[in-house]
C-alpha cells in the first residue's frame, strides 16, 4: 500500500484546505493527524458518507473507510488515497501506519472516544511502531470558522429557506395550534422549499414553555397573550441556517411587550457593534449590557451566538466564556434573549457575516411582530 497518496494537481477547495492543515499540523510539532468528526471530515475531503476516518501528513492524503462507502469515496474525495477498513481496527491500521515514518500522530481529543482511544493504542503497540498518539484541539475547526466564498453562497441560500418557510408559517400561528402542530408545519414547508433536512430539531415554545431556551414542542395549544418562540435553521448542500423570532399572540401582558422591545434593542446594538478583531467577550457585552441596564441581567442566561457552517453550533463561539477574536469571513448568529420562568420568553436570532470589519445580516426574515390572524 502506497501511504503516501499524490493529491489530484487541480487545486480546488479540499487542496488548499490540506495546505493550510499542513500548515497547521507543522507549527503543532505532528507528522500526521488522524481526524474523525464528521464535519472536519467532509470539510477536509469531500466525502459525504458517515462513517471514516483521514490521515493526513505532510505527504499523504489518506481516507480510511468500510465497504459500503469505497466507491463513493473515490468519487467523493479524488484528492485522497482511499484505503478500506475491516472490522477489527489493529487489521488495518497496522499496515497502514507500520511504513509511514510517523513519530506523532495527531487526534481530536474533543472527539475520539475513550473505547477509541484504547484501540488505537492496541493497534499502534501491535504494529511496532514508533508512534506516538498526541491529543489536539480545533486545528480544523479554526480553518472552517473562515468561511469561503462558495461555503456563504451554500449558507446564504440556506438562510433563505428558514426566511421563506416562517414567512409561510407566520399566518397559522393562532390561538388553538399545538406546538407540535405548528413545527411539523415548518419542518414540512422546509423540506418542500429544497432543505435537505433541517439543521436540528424545531423548537415551538409557547406561553411558559417559551422561559426554556432549547424547549422541546409538545401538544400545548398556543394560548392568547403567550409569547411564541420559534427557534429553525435549514440545511443546504450540507451548511446550515439558524433562526429565532418570537410572536406575541393576541393581547400580550405589559411585561412581555417589555421585554420583546429589550431583546430586539440589545440585539441591534451587538448586530450595529461587532467588528473584526473584537474578542468574543467583547461582542457578548454589546447586548448583554443593554439588558443588564434594563434590569434583566439573571434572565439572560447563554452567550450571544455561534458560529454556523457545517454544524449549526461552531466556532465562534460568543459568550462570557468565549475564546478569540471575530474576523472577517465568520459566519455566526446573534440572539440575545430573557426568560422568564412561569410566564413566558424572548429570544431574536440572525445569522450575520463579517465583511470589511462589520457585519451584514444574512438573515431576512420579518422583526415586526404585528400580523393578522390574532397575532401582534
Amino acid at each position: 500500500m502506497n501511504n503516501e497518496a499524490h493529491e489530484n494537481p487541480r487545486k480546488g477547495p479540499t487542496a488548499e484546505r490540506l495546505r493550510k492543515l499542513r500548515t497547521a499540523i507543522a507549527a503543532s510539532d505532528l507528522d500526521a493527524l488522524l481526524v474523525s468528526q464528521p464535519e472536519n471530515r467532509r470539510y477536509l475531503s469531500g466525502f459525504t458518507g458517515s462513517a471514516g476516518w483521514l490521515f493526513v501528513s505532510e505527504k499523504a492524503a489518506i481516507l480510511a473507510t468500510d465497504f459500503r462507502y469505497v466507491e463513493q469515496a473515490g468519487a467523493e474525495s479524488p484528492e485522497f488515497e482511499v484505503v478500506r477498513t475491516t472490522r477489527e481496527l489493529r487489521d488495518w491500521f497496522t499496515g497502514l501506519v507500520s511504513d509511514a515514518g510517523w513519530h506523532r500522530l495527531g487526534f481530536e481529543a474533543g472527539v475520539v472516544s475513550f473505547d477509541s482511544h484504547r484501540k488505537l493504542g492496541e493497534a499502534m503497540e501491535s504494529s511496532q511502531a514508533n508512534l506516538e498518539l498526541v491529543p489536539t484541539n480545533d486545528l480544523v475547526e479554526q480553518l472552517r470558522a473562515i468561511k469561503e466564498p462558495p461555503e456563504l453562497d451554500l449558507i446564504t441560500k440556506a438562510v433563505k429557506l428558514a426566511d421563506d418557510a416562517l414567512a409561510q408559517a407566520k399566518p397559522g400561528i393562532r390561538p388553538g395550534v399545538t406546538e407540535r402542530e405548528t413545527a411539523w408545519e415548518i419542518e414540512k414547508l422546509l423540506r418542500q422549499q429544497g432543505s435537505e433536512a433541517v439543521a436540528f430539531e424545531i423548537i415551538v415554545a409557547s406561553g411558559p414553555n417559551a422561559a426554556l431556551p432549547h424547549a422541546r414542542p409538545t401538544d400545548r395549544p398556543i394560548g392568547a397573550g403567550d409569547t411564541v418562540v420559534i427557534d429553525m435553521g435549514a440545511r443546504f448542500n450540507g451548511y446550515c441556517s439558524d433562526l429565532s423570532r418570537t410572536l406575541l399572540v393576541g393581547q400580550t401582558d405589559g411585561t412581555l411587550r417589555e421585554i420583546y422591545d429589550i431583546v430586539l434593542r440589545a440585539q441591534i446594538a451587538a448586530i450595529e457593534g461587532v467588528e473584526s478583531g473584537m474578542d468574543a467577550v467583547q461582542a457578548d457585552r454589546l447586548a448583554r449590557s443593554v439588558i443588564e441596564r434594563a434590569g434583566y441581567g439573571d434572565a439572560f442566561g447563554h452567550g450571544l451566538g455561534h458560529g454556523v457552517g457545517l454544524a449549526v453550533h461552531e466556532s465562534p463561539t460568543l459568550g462570557p466564556g468565549g475564546s478569540g477574536s471575530l474576523a472577517d469571513g465568520m459566519v455566526f448568529t446573534i440572539e440575545p434573549g430573557i426568560y422568564l420562568p412561569g410566564r413566558g420568553g424572548v429570544r431574536i436570532e440572525d445569522m450575520v457575516v463579517m465583511e470589511q470589519g462589520r457585519a451584514r445580516v444574512l438573515t431576512g426574515a420579518n422583526k415586526d411582530c404585528f400580523q393578522q390572524s390574532a397575532i401582534c
